[in-house]
């Protein structure tokens, strides 16, 4: 009996000694090609689905987070990208329902809600609601979040080069300055930039009156000589490259240039600047339900959210992804929350304005844009 409790015992030892070797039987590490450790789900799902189809604004996902679900689920994720809220809604009106999930802004949420674009949310499904600050949440655009959760969100207003600029603008009527002639950058956001042209002639961006907004195509044809392009996709290229000095772009893509080049100025303008929130919505008749609720939770917990920081430092509503910087990634924290840029001043958001739905208004405004580019 003794020789067999012997064996058994020295079994015991060598399967521990072989476990031991193996990392203690822990699940091996998935490591992405850039060796980010990609963590664990705080709550793994039950996923059936193959793929994922993600319609999502240009440079806005971390590379990681694509890799790491795709090690941890077995999903393959399709991504393609848009540069404005328009080319998504009208590839989506004109049959894109293979979208999983897609990324629209405030204003044209409501108009999605409406025409019945969008699924309603599975809460028992979210289970990051509570790591989302509250100040995010339960917009006029989506009042108790039915139909979409926040992802990042950020203001409009001017950046300039202090290097080149011997005149900092300080309002957005400044930039009819012709000094500024073929040196300025503008998004190509037909709202934002009609709509700061209204706030220069002292009307709401939201008018729908007809002829305000034929005064504000006549003021805004005359600001085109000083443009040199209008570009959604990365308008901070531009600027670092030195093709331009000044213009209106995101609050990211001001970070990411100052971070760049200290000369970069942020300018809160002084008719107020234009706020705005992206935020995670699945189309109607999406084919991967069940993928779309598991990227969700698993990109937006906190161990991964916080890559936002690094890659795309705009206003950051997710108040765990901010405590596991401040912790683990203080070299990404300590810059983002100390910048007035990602951490705009109480009275430039009190200031601010936000883009709505127009409704019947909505035609016109794409006309004057349409007029104006000259497309």
């Amino acid at each position: 009996m003794r020789n067999k409790m012997f064996m058994l015992s020295a079994v015991v030892i060598l399967v521990s000694m072989v476990l031991a070797a193996c990392g203690g039987g822990a699940p091996a590490e998935k490591v992405t090609s850039s060796g980010f450790v990609c963590p664990e789900p705080e709550h793994k799902m039950e996923v059936t689905s193959q793929e994922l189809n993600l319609f999502v604004w240009t440079e806005y996902i971390p590379v990681e987070w694509k890799e790491c679900f795709t090690l941890v689920y077995g999903v393959k994720i399709n991504h393609d990208e848009y540069s404005s809220n328009e080319e998504m809604y009208a590839k989506l009106s004109a049959g894109g329902s293979n979208y999983d999930l897609v990324q629209p802004t405030d204003y044209i949420i409501s108009l999605m809600i409406r025409q019945e674009m969008l699924e309603k949310l599975d809460k028992s499904k979210l289970f990051i609601l509570d790591s989302l600050d509250p100040a995010y949440m339960n917009q006029p655009f989506d009042p108790g979040n039915e139909y979409t959760i926040p992802y990042e969100a950020g203001l409009d207003a001017i950046i300039y080069n202090a290097d080149k600029v011997t005149t900092p603008p300080t309002a957005y009527a400044d930039l009819w300055n012709p000094e500024y002639a073929g040196k300025i950058v503008l998004l190509d956001d037909s709202r934002v930039i009609i709509g700061m042209t209204l706030l220069t002639l002292g009307y709401d961006v939201n008018t729908k009156d007809p002829a305000q907004l034929e005064e504000a195509k006549t003021k805004l044809a005359e600001l085109v000589p000083n443009v040199k392009l209008f570009d959604s996709d990365s308008p901070k290229t531009a600027l670092i490259a030195g093709d331009v000095d000044l213009g209106i772009v995101w609050t990211g893509e001001a970070y990411t240039a100052n971070q760049e080049n200290a000369a970069f100025t942020f300018v809160y303008p002084s008719e107020g600047a234009i706020i705005w929130q992206d935020n995670w919505a699945i189309p109607t008749g999406a084919p991967h339900v069940d993928a779309a609720y598991a990227w969700i939770n698993y990109t937006m917990q906190g161990n991964l959210f916080y890559l936002m920081l690094r890659d795309f430092p705009y206003l950051n509503p997710n108040k765990a992804a901010l405590e596991y910087a401040k912790t683990n990634a203080p070299d990404l924290y300590e810059p983002f929350v100390n910048s007035p840029v990602t951490n705009p001043p109480a009275e430039a958001l009190q200031k601010a304005h936000r883009v709505d739905d127009v409704g019947d208004a909505t035609p016109l405004y794409d006309k004057i844009w349409t007029e104006i580019k000259g497309d």
